[in-house]
């Protein structure tokens, strides 16, 4: 674009009708003096008179300008915009162009109305236009008579629901989420260890019914979930329940309207249910991870459609998760964990927090099975109302390990194959020795739930150790 002034109107425009005699004023004015005026025009090829205006019905140079209103008025130097107007504002215009007497007979102040470039239909249109060769995933068309649903469950891209149509708008609109490029490989996922792209998460947080501002939760969920530690392969393959919890921390969980309280691990939170459900449909869309496949759970459970939810980081007595594992406070992080479905614990008659560690120990124990120890991991939910039994007491989450660390010590003895007439148990040679439920660093401790309840959930775990997965918090980048 050459330089000197550029101006960009519509005649469907009061602002920009009442500016035109300016505008040719300016012209004029600018005649001979070796700056120029260039006026685009939007909508009507001949308008404003006076001026020669540029035919940008087509809106590329609008777009390409990022006009948001007309008329904007700019100054071009060395080829690149050094200001702009929005609007008409006199005394800014005179000072701008360096005509004092501009447009005198004219009022102060009058506000541009919206580009075309925003029209909802041709915004979607001028993105695909401009941005749609940043895509390199195939693209597939569908016959004219073709459901779009039913062509997506018919070529397996969905989890048995049904899923939103990833056109390249939609995906283009999910890109807008994040700073990362779209060709930027976020990692390699299994089972058939292939690349994975920003864009192909985007595609598939498209299809979750994802928001644009879920797609920074959504890229680290897959990132955490590819690496060695948390052993997405080995949990598809095991014919445990099990499959990845997405536990969210930090301010994010507020920007993008996470829910941490009522129904905290239920439904009906938008970005609670998208995000876990993206991330799965990217381990089954990309990686090839398909029930029955290579995906061999016997049973399953309802939360491998989706299970993420936030941490009540405001009204929990102790350090977030994140914190505890490392983190800053201001960090936003996802812990994955490998679990199975939720399971309650009923406690509403202890006031005091010894009795009520030993309800929640209890329930803890019962995880995989009461007479197995160490080989299985478990996140422990406790609710508003139990966290206040421990807050009143002053317990912090140190001491309250400790008093598990003492409850959880199993008698070898009453867990061995064939005690109790169970033949379910742990080798005989652990007879006569106390063995932990828990390894070390195997119990997760989070706050979230309604306010109203005395209950609180535990989430069984996969087998941890080298064979199995480990948790693993992975920071959210934007």
């Amino acid at each position: 674009m050459s330089d000197g002034l550029v101006a960009v109107v519509k005649r469907d425009c009061p602002t920009c009708t009442l500016v035109a005699p300016v505008l040719a004023d300016l012209a004029a004015r600018l005649e001979g003096t070796g700056r120029s005026l260039t006026v685009f025009t939007q909508d009507d090829p001949d308008f404003p008179a006076g001026v020669a205006p540029v035919d940008d019905t087509d809106l590329d140079v609008s777009y390409r300008l990022d006009i948001e209103t007309v008329p904007t008025l700019l100054q071009v130097q060395a080829g690149a915009e050094s200001g702009r107007i929005v609007g008409w504002a006199r005394d800014e215009w005179q000072d701008f162009t360096g005509c004092d007497d501009l447009g005198e007979d004219l009022p102060e102040y009058r506000p541009g109305c919206g580009s075309l470039t925003l029209d909802p239909g041709r915004a979607d249109e001028l993105a695909v236009r401009f941005h749609g060769s940043r895509l390199r995933s195939r693209r597939v068309t569908l016959a004219a008579l073709e459901d779009e649903m039913e062509a997506l469950f018919d070529r397996g891209w969905t989890d048995g629901l049904p899923v939103v149509p990833p056109t390249p708008v939609r995906v283009l609109r999910m890109l807008e989420g994040t700073t990362r490029a779209p060709d930027e490989v976020v990692a390699v996922v299994p089972p058939d260890l292939a690349e994975c792209t920003v864009e192909k998460v985007a595609i598939n947080a498209v299809l979750a019914g994802c928001r644009p501002e879920y797609l920074p939760v959504v890229l680290a969920a897959v990132e955490a979930a590819c690496t060695d530690e948390f052993n997405m392969h080995g949990l598809l393959a095991t014919t445990y329940f099990s499959g990845p919890v997405v536990m969210v921390n930090g301010p994010i969980t507020r920007a993008i309207g996470m829910n941490s309280g009522i129904n905290a691990l239920g439904q009906g939170n938008r970005a609670n249910a998208t995000i876990g459900r993206a991330l799965q449909l990217t381990i089954r869309n990309v990686g090839g991870g398909v029930p029955g496949g290579v995906d061999r759970a016997a049973l399953g459970n309802p939360g491998k459609y989706t299970f993420c939810f936030a941490e009540d980081e405001s009204g929990s007595p102790w350090e977030p998760l994140s914190v505890e594992r490392g983190f800053g406070p201001e960090a936003s992080t996802v812990t994955l964990f490998a679990g199975e479905g939720p399971r309650g614990v009923v406690d509403q008659l202890s006031r005091e927090p010894d009795s009520l560690a030993r309800s929640l120990a209890a329930g803890l124990r019962s995880i995989a099975h009461p007479k197995l120890a160490l080989v299985f991991d478990a996140v422990l939910v406790i609710s508003p109302e139990h966290a206040r039994v421990f807050r009143e007491a002053g317990w912090d989450k140190a001491r309250l390990r400790q008093e598990f660390d003492d409850l959880l010590a199993l008698d070898g003895s009453e867990i061995v194959r064939g005690a109790g007439g169970i033949a379910e148990g742990m080798p005989d040679f652990l007879a006569g020795t106390t063995v932990p439920k828990f390894r070390d660093g195997g119990l997760l401790i989070v706050h979230a739930g309604g306010g109203a309840g005395l209950f609180s959930s535990v989430i069984g775990g996969w087998m941890s150790g080298s064979g199995g997965s480990q948790p693993i918090t992975w920071e959210v980048q934007p």
